[in-house]
């Protein structure tokens, strides 16, 4: 039998999980466990570039993996762990550091977005960061890494890492393909259909999260932002906000777009922001009931994250062993 391809993808408890990141990712990886060996984080290393209330990161990195679970990800079938439980990842962060560039650094378009949001705290983390996520890929030699658009500069530096050590070193890192999904829905903010849906509170009044209650999710869909056509039409161009809606009911119905215009032809927006909103909140509702059930089982999610550890661990130091050697370092 042919050994299965590897994935690895993580994502920051910086915030809570929205339901953009439900739909443009985490609904996409359960399905893949038949298919890849899979890895998903919980990334609080790369969390804490900007400041954050230590009891509500432990608490977000703890929801956040009960909400993976929830979604689908069986921790049979997939290694979730929490980033900071191996150590691997800060200890080939700081080599990768010395074969990144700083040119190559200063360009990271994420850096200059969180440097103007956090003027009062540009630190050497948010600088450096994507020497991190190179090292949190390059540990699993994984073949793929599933990113969105947004993403797909980081996975490039990584390459570029990569192939940079490889060359002087020789043959040590795989280099890992970025893998963007056909299906899967890009999420747009409520409120600002040009912006992708937040996970920082602050940052997008129009985000639904996961774990919101259904009235809640009906008062941000009711108050989405749409146009003055009244007409439910998809036209990504001219009709962000009617076509951001029309993505998310596809997404929890299934329905074509196609199907969605005849549905609601000749009615007016009020009536399609109620029923996206209400198919929301059924899509979403096994999800939270699942969600609180885990929470309550604390040993449970304990378990997880001490055997999601272990199988990582021993994955990467395997290639943390092989740096080492090969940079000179004495072995331990």
């Amino acid at each position: 039998m042919d050994e299965k391809k590897v994935m690895l993808s993580g994502i920051k408890p910086s915030g809570d999980l929205t339901l953009g990141s439900y739909l443009g990712a985490i609904r996409n990886w359960s399905a893949r466990a038949e298919e890849f060996d899979c890895y998903y984080f919980m990334a609080d290393l790369h969390a804490i570039t900007v400041r954050q209330k230590p009891a509500d990161l432990r608490r977000r990195t703890i929801e956040q993996l009960a909400q993976y679970i929830a979604c689908g990800l069986d921790p049979e079938k997939n290694t979730l762990f929490i980033q900071s439980h191996v150590p691997a990842h800060a200890e080939l962060g700081w080599v990768l550091n010395c074969y990144a560039m700083f040119g190559e650094l200063s360009r990271m378009t994420q850096f200059k977005d969180k440097s103007a949001k956090n003027a009062d705290n540009i630190n050497g983390g948010l600088f450096t960061y994507p020497a991190l996520m190179a090292a949190d890929i390059l540990l699993y030699q994984p073949d793929y890494v599933p990113v969105g658009e947004d993403q797909k500069q980081h996975v490039e530096l990584t390459r570029d890492i990569a192939n940079r050590f490889n060359h002087i070193y020789g043959d040590t890192f795989k280099i890992p393909e970025p893998y963007i999904p056909k299906v899967g829905a890009r999420i747009m903010s409520l409120a600002n259909p040009e912006a992708k849906m937040s996970k920082s509170e602050d940052d997008d009044p129009g985000r639904v999260t996961l774990m919101d209650p259904p009235e809640v999710i009906m008062r941000q869909f009711k108050r989405a932002v749409t146009d003055c056509d009244a007409c439910v039409r998809y036209d990504p161009e001219n009709k962000k906000g009617v076509s951001n809606l029309m993505t998310i009911y596809a997404a929890a119905t299934g329905k074509t777009f196609p199907e969605i215009e005849r549905e609601f032809d000749g009615q007016l927006y009020g009536a399609f922001k109620t029923a996206v909103g209400e198919a929301v909140v059924e899509l979403l509702r096994p999800i939270q009931e699942e969600t609180k059930r885990l929470l309550a089982d604390k040993a449970y999610l304990e378990s997880v994250c001490k055997n999601g550890a272990e199988k990582a661990g021993y994955i990467a130091n395997k290639t943390l062993r092989k740096v080492y050697k090969r940079v000179g370092f004495v072995a331990r």
